[in-house]
């Protein structure tokens, strides 16, 4: 898989392009473009990758990708089993700058959506628990023509422009360096797709130097340069998360998940866990478990 520059199709009767994706797993391969990208995920749970963030998504998430932002959905491993009967289902906008005629955004009443633009450089994420407003006009997106299109794509900005700011995550870094060569985007995605198969294991320095053909001094240096990140620290972040997501099944005790997610030991398990949710193991399940099932 090689990670470059994704050309969106377009024909001549859309100024932008409304994707629905529905499949067994969302296109995994880390990859950037110049339009604006607006995602509702409905389906499925898994992995964000912007800039160099790390995050976990799921559905009623709301995701802002900015131009040219490197960004990945990758899905839990089990979407992948051949047997898996649950489906990654979301719907996405794209458009550019100039979608909507040039110099648009710089009619006075567009500058809360110039601001936003400004923002999704970094990618956002607005997380919700329940459907409202911007998520309904999201999902009805798919079946407008026109100019009613048109017209419900600057109802979903006006929407955007009003989420509180306190309840927009950037995804990303403000001194994020994005990739300019695809070498760096081959590289980043060949680390990301080597963890997300092995992270349940020991993962040798050494080891993930050679994936990325670079000495492990090296790769030290380029992954800390592009990431901001040590490979340790990532390589936690990425195991903490699928850690939340087995303890929230209640299908697993700590001591289950503690291994099954690559740590070595409990100890080790409960400081980085700590670390990354400001939670214990047992804290975050009576924390999340408990309230979602009082709800």
């Amino acid at each position: 898989m090689k990670a470059l520059y994704f050309r969106m199709p377009k024909t001549e009767v859309e100024s932008f392009r409304v994707q629905i994706d529905k499949m067994p797993y969302f296109y995994d391969t880390l990859h950037y473009h110049p339009e604006l990208q607006i995602t509702l995920i409905l389906k499925s749970t898994g992995t964000l990758f912007a800039g160099d963030g790390i995050h976990r998504f799921q559905p009623l998430d709301v995701l802002v990708m900015g131009s040219n932002l490197p960004h990945v959905l990758r899905n839990d491993q089990e979407y992948y089993a051949p047997e898996n009967q649950d489906e990654a289902h979301a719907i996405s906008v794209f458009l550019k700058k100039e979608s909507l005629g040039k110099g648009f955004l710089e009619l006075p009443e567009m500058q809360p959506v110039k601001d936003l633009w400004h923002q999704a450089s970094r990618g956002i994420r607005i997380q919700h628990q329940a459907p409202n407003y911007l998520t309904e006009q999201l999902k009805s997106i798919e079946q407008t023509q026109g100019l009613q299109r048109v017209v419900q794509l600057l109802n979903i900005f006006e929407s955007l422009t009003r989420v509180q700011e306190e309840k927009r995550e950037f995804l990303s870094s403000a001194a994020f360096l994005s990739p300019q060569k695809d070498t760096d985007n081959q590289r980043l995605n060949d680390v990301i797709d080597y963890v997300m198969k092995n992270y349940t294991r020991d993962i040798k320095l050494s080891e993930i130097a050679e994936v990325a053909h670079m000495t492990s001094e090296a790769f030290c240096r380029y992954f800390k340069l592009r990431t901001r990140k040590t490979f340790s620290g990532f390589l936690n972040e990425i195991r903490i998360g699928n850690a939340c997501q087995m303890l929230l099944t209640e299908q697993y005790n700590v001591s289950e998940v503690c291994f099954a997610c690559g740590f070595n030991n409990l100890s080790n398990f409960n400081r980085q866990f700590k670390k990354f949710t400001q939670l214990t193991p047992s804290q975050y399940v009576k924390e999340y478990c408990y309230a979602g099932r009082s709800q």
